[in-house]
C-alpha cells in the first residue's frame, strides 16, 4: 500500500508527472469511455449506457490503448495542460480529484494497492448494463438515479 504523505500525486503538480506517473492515475474505472450528453442549459453532463467500442466492460479499460485516437475519432486524449477542463470527468477520477487539489479515494490503486479495489467499491463501470456504440441504432439511455447505480458516490455526479 502507497502512503499518500510521500506519493508523487502529492508532491508533483499533474503537469510535471512523467508518462509513467500520469498514466498510473487511471483507476481504470472506464467511466471516462462512457458516452455524454452535455446539457446545454446547465453545462451538466450525464452519462448514457453506451461505451466506446474499444472498453472491454470486464476490465475496464481499452482494448486497443496506443491507438484509440485513430480508431475512434472522438476519443478525448486526458492530458495534464487541460486540467481545467476536467469537469467532463467523473467526480471520482484521480486526474479531476488532483487538479481540484483533492485527495485520491480509499479504493484508488495507488492508495490500496489493489486494481481490484476500484471495482469492489462499485465505483467501475464492470457489471453495469452497458451497450456499445456501433451504430446509429443504439439506444442512447441515461443511468440515472432510477437505476441500479444510484448509490454509487459519483456515478451520476460529473
Amino acid at each position: 500500500m502507497a502512503t499518500e504523505e510521500v506519493s508523487f500525486w502529492n508532491t508533483k503538480a499533474l503537469d510535471k508527472m512523467s508518462s509513467e506517473e500520469w498514466e498510473s492515475l487511471c483507476d481504470g474505472c472506464g467511466r471516462c469511455c462512457l458516452h455524454k450528453l452535455e446539457d446545454i442549459d446547465t453545462g451538466l453532463y450525464f452519462y448514457t449506457n453506451v461505451t466506446c467500442r474499444l472498453l472491454d466492460c470486464e476490465t475496464c479499460r481499452c482494448t486497443n490503448y496506443l491507438q484509440r485516437r485513430t480508431l475512434v475519432r472522438d476519443c478525448v486524449l486526458i492530458s495534464p495542460s487541460d486540467s481545467d477542463q476536467y469537469n467532463w470527468l467523473p467526480i471520482t477520477c484521480a486526474y479531476r480529484r488532483l487538479a481540484e487539489d483533492k485527495s485520491l479515494e480509499w479504493w484508488h490503486p495507488l492508495i490500496s494497492g489493489d486494481p481490484e479495489t476500484v471495482h469492489e467499491a462499485g465505483i467501475s463501470v464492470r457489471g453495469a448494463p452497458l451497450a456499445k456504440l456501433l451504430s446509429p441504432q443504439n439506444s442512447w439511455k441515461t443511468i440515472s438515479s432510477a437505476g441500479s447505480t444510484s448509490n454509487v458516490p459519483g456515478w451520476n455526479e460529473i
